[in-house]
């Protein structure tokens, strides 16, 4: 079982959307969290450290993900998804976005 989790800032849209998309393909598992503070699930060294592979939404995150979690990173692949923050939970043109992008890396 492959350990998958995407991350955005708050949480609240991409991330989420993500996990829901992926949530019942085979063979993985997969979560989501936020970085910033106020984040709806924030992301902690645990997350990070049972990670396979990390999807990141933006360049920024994956920069703040290795500032904050560096010891934890050890086994992650990282992946930057370069999804701006432009889209609502769930809307058709993010899911499209997300399973065209991620998909070749499950």
């Amino acid at each position: 079982m492959k350990h998958v989790l995407f991350i955005c800032s708050r949480n609240r849209l991409r991330s989420p959307t993500a996990e829901q998309v992926f949530a019942n393909w085979p063979n993985i598992e997969v979560g989501s969290a936020g970085l910033a503070p106020d984040a709806e699930e924030p992301l902690t060294g645990e997350m990070v450290e049972e990670a396979d592979i990390i999807f990141v939404m933006e360049k920024q995150h994956r920069a703040k993900l290795a500032r904050r979690f560096k010891p934890q990173l050890r086994q992650a692949r990282v992946v930057c998804l370069d999804i701006p923050d432009d889209y609502v939970f769930m809307q058709p043109e993010l899911v499209a976005l997300l399973k065209a992008k991620v998909t070749p890396f499950l």
